[in-house]
């Protein structure tokens, strides 16, 4: 199954491959270089996601088979750097047959609501006859196609027609949203959308396939979606906004699920479609290098796109996270922590440019049509860009940040960022750090508004 296996222990926690050239693990470091990835090339499930591209989550409609065909090409890019990408169709075409009938059975519906006199049992009966019957491509589009046949009677014929409803997984080839990898291990998540719902039940059995147990299952209020999380060394990003909730964070930190002892809590008060994600505004390049749009990176306190971050940590070891700081400017946290930020202006936005996906140290797969300025801004910081095209794909609302789970990347070698001062926040004391409104560092003859360690005060 893998080129490489996944070894999990007794506890599903992730760890280090046995026998391979460099250590791989569950990801600890968004910057470390990938190892396996998780993907599914869309396909017919996606037509009625474009035909009415709102309805869909779509930004716009899209032609399905160019779709199809970027997806493939992303794929082949990443195989060529030595990453070992798992489809979920590859995996659907081996599971066990039972399983599939298993979740076609949760999805197929028969609609008797208009024959009143209709033997419930007899129908179920039937339904599950042809369930029996049906060969593995058509239990494979039954799952992606969710349909409903809602029964009539009539005189002729067979005495029944039919009319025949579906709700297609058309967001599924979004596989970063379905679960998170965090350094302890898998957890499935639970969409904010309705239309997405069911997109668990089929990762979740890619998991069962790869051998890969997931430690957690987000449950009742609790929403999540792998979009917000980002591992970053030794602390773990959530995003918390329009996808994600307060009460799914919370049964991730209950169960201690991060595997982190510092929990990066980062609110977004502008709940902005285009900015549904934490990747979407934020993402990571290197121990100490990240981007950020514009937009966030310049906003001033009391502006929607103003975030702010509440910090939970723990002693090392321990179980249970108390809240250490709150209402942290998220721009100055992350200058904290040593990392130096790339804007990215508005148009380069629009096309998806903060969505990449980092492969390696410096080493970026991104949506190919950004401008002269931003590729400029990578090659003066010493980043290796792979430009892809995506054209279609990115009116989905997502490009390729949002298009993989990666499931393993190299070990995490322990060093967090390029400043030494940087504290651990659970255990120590670190300088305090000062910063004017745009970002700057602040000195003692500094006049005005600052941040200085977390506070605003007036100088």
């Amino acid at each position: 199954m893998l080129a490489a296996i996944l070894v999990i222990s007794g506890a599903s926690v992730c760890r280090a491959q046995q026998g391979a050239e460099t250590a791989m693990a569950c990801p600890q470091a968004e910057w470390s270089r990938a190892g396996d990835i998780l993907m599914h090339t869309p396909g017919l499930e996606l037509f009625n996601g474009v035909i009415h591209p709102s309805a869909g989550l779509f930004e716009d409609y899209f032609d399905v088979d160019k779709a199809a065909e970027e997806h493939r090409g992303y794929i082949e890019m990443l195989r060529k750097n030595g990453i070992r990408v798992h489809t979920v169709a590859d995996i659907l075409a081996e599971v066990g047959i039972d399983s599939l009938r298993r979740l076609a059975a949760d999805v197929l519906t028969y609609d008797i609501s208009s024959i009143p006199d209709e033997s419930a049992d007899e129908t179920e009966a039937y339904r599950q006859d042809v369930l029996a019957k049906m060969s593995r491509n058509d239990l494979i589009r039954c799952i992606l196609l969710q349909p409903t046949v809602k029964l009539s009677r009539t005189d002729t014929n067979t005495g029944y027609e039919a009319q025949y409803l579906q709700n297609p997984l058309m967001n599924l080839y979004f596989t970063r949203d379905q679960s998170i990898t965090t350094p302890r291990g898998h957890v499935i998540c639970r969409m904010n959308s309705s239309q997405r719902a069911a997109e668990t039940n089929i990762i979740s059995l890619c998991y069962e396939h790869l051998g890969l147990k997931p430690i957690l299952r987000i449950e009742g209020d609790g929403r999540l979606e792998g979009g917000d999380y980002i591992p970053a060394g030794t602390v773990s990003l959530i995003g918390c906004g329009m996808r994600t909730n307060d009460e799914g964070i919370r049964q991730l930190m209950e169960a201690d699920a991060f595997g982190h002892d510092t929990v990066v809590v980062v609110r977004d008060h502008k709940l902005w479609q285009m900015q549904m994600h934490l990747d979407t505004h934020f993402n990571i390049i290197d121990r100490d290098l990240c981007t950020m749009v514009r937009s966030r990176y310049e906003a001033l306190p009391g502006q929607p796109e103003y975030n702010t971050c509440d910090i939970w940590t723990r002693k090392p070891g321990t179980p249970g996270y108390s809240l250490w700081r709150q209402d942290v400017p998220f721009v100055e946290y992350i200058k904290s922590r040593g990392f130096e930020i790339i804007p990215i202006d508005y148009d380069d936005e629009m096309h998806y440019a903060n969505n990449f996906l980092t492969i390696a140290p410096r080493h970026i797969m991104a949506v190919g049509g950004q401008s002269e300025a931003l590729q400029q801004r990578f090659r003066e910081a010493g980043v290796t860009v792979e430009w892809i095209p995506l054209e279609s794909l990115i009116d989905g609302y997502g490009a390729a940040h949002c298009m993989t789970q990666v499931l393993q990347r190299e070990a995490f070698d322990g060093q967090t960022t390029g400043l030494g001062a940087v504290r651990h926040e659970a255990t120590g004391q670190s300088p305090i750090r000062r910063y004017r409104l745009d970002g700057a560092p602040a000195t003692d003859g500094t006049r005005g508004l600052v941040i200085e360690d977390g506070r605003k005060s007036v100088r």
